[in-house]
């Protein structure tokens, strides 16, 4: 398997050299990446240094016929008709505000659910403050929404429901297409919060009927951390969050009306956006199911072992079920940033101990104010690494208890 290789990291302070790192926070950002990826970074940094966009010489053209080409794989994988209108971003955060400051007005109504990451919550929380109504939907158990309660919670001024396709704590997944179909029937746009599903899940923006797709490129996309994109429907015209240069009509003084340059203005992340075509390129090569249930056998190899410890208490829906590769725990009568902190110093694993930017998750599932143990293997992991995870856990549990 292509780079299935022993991962290298950094030591604790005082030492040299290098240890075996088992890296497992890859809902963070994922680690390693293929290694086309540094290798087209490094080409695109050192052979086209030139802007896009911004001058009719050789270089300057063929660094735009990159930046295309990859607008072109990304309206690909998520089955988007315009690649023009896949706009460049520092990261989805940066996707979602442009989403919700651009459409949203006050006045203006907009559907949400318990279980979002602070990149959504605190912009909304902002337009709030500017008279824009917010309505959390509870969901199930594991935070799932229903289509009824869509219905329910629809106002007049209702104009979007907007939600993380995938939840970053404990892997819930929402059923984007039913949700979708629900809020066209209501005459309510779409938006969807990729962060924690592009790259990993398949995702049908045409079939499914979604209008903006805010994206990460260094997570499940393999891309490097400091790019992200927005896939925007045609029939959404979006208020610009930044205004500037974009190396279009520099006669008129106004932003420009088209896209992408209407929301792109600046100098973009040019070897960011060709590192992550390569890992697009990377994914659509192994295929994005296969990828899927690898990651679905680890993540079942790893909650098989844990429910065998009855200190270990699992968050979020069963193995088998449609799910993100996140697994939440916490331990009975040990703090999870203690867990974090002897995985890490003591058996070289990193994992993420904490509220992992999304409080309203914890309240839903009773974990405030100290949060959980998030373990995220990627396609890279080994069976190896997820048995010494569950070792070294199982460990710890047995240390607390003499």
């Amino acid at each position: 398997m292509e780079h299935r290789r022993s991962k290298k990291g950094s030591v604790p302070r005082g030492t040299s050299g290098e240890i075996e790192l088992i890296y497992l926070d890859n809902a963070a950002t994922s680690w390693p990446k293929p290694n086309q990826v540094w290798d087209e970074i490094t080409r695109v940094g050192k052979t086209f240094g030139a802007n896009p966009g911004r001058g009719g010489h050789r270089m300057g053209i063929d660094v735009s016929r990159l930046i295309y080409e990859v607008r072109t794989k990304v309206a690909r994988l998520f089955h988007f008709p315009n690649p023009l209108r896949v706009v460049f971003t520092n990261n989805a955060t940066e996707a979602i505000n442009i989403s919700l400051f651009g459409l949203l007005q006050p006045g203006d109504h907009v559907i949400t659910t318990s279980i979002e990451h602070n990149a959504m919550i605190r912009p909304l929380m902002a337009l709030r403050q500017t008279g824009v109504e917010v309505t959390f939907l509870q969901g199930d158990q594991y935070g799932r929404i229903h289509p009824e309660e869509v219905k329910q919670a629809c106002q007049k001024n209702t104009k979007l429901l907007a939600f993380a396709h995938g939840s970053n704590v404990i892997g819930t997944v929402q059923d984007v297409e039913q949700l979708a179909k629900q809020a066209k029937e209501l005459g309510l746009y779409v938006m969807v919060d990729a962060a924690q599903t592009a790259g990993l899940l398949p995702i049908d923006m045409q079939r499914w009927g979604i209008d903006l797709l805010a994206f990460p490129g260094h997570k499940g996309l393999y891309g490097p951390q400091g790019i992200g994109g927005l896939c925007i429907g045609d029939d959404l015209h979006l208020k610009p969050l930044v205004y500037g240069g974009t190396g279009s009509q520099s006669e008129r003084e106004e932003q420009p009306e088209h896209y992408p340059d209407r929301l792109e203005s600046g100098t973009l992340n040019t070897p960011g956006i060709a590192g992550l075509g390569e890992g697009i390129a990377f994914i659509e090569k192994i295929g994005i199911r296969t990828m899927m249930k690898r990651e679905e056998e680890l993540i079942q190899r790893l909650m098989d072992q844990l429910n065998q410890n009855k200190a270990i208490r699992i968050y979020g829906p069963p193995a088998g079920e449609n799910r993100t590769p996140v697994v939440s725990i916490t331990i009975d009568g040990v703090e999870v940033n203690a867990i974090g902190f002897i995985l890490d110093q003591v058996y070289q694993i990193a994992v993420r101990a904490g509220l992992h930017c999304a409080p309203q998750a914890h309240r839903r599932i009773g974990t405030l104010p100290e949060g959980t143990v998030r373990i995220s293997p990627s396609y890279f992991t080994t069976e190896e690494e997820i048995d010494q995870v569950a070792k070294a856990l199982h460990e710890i549990t047995a240390e607390k208890r003499t």
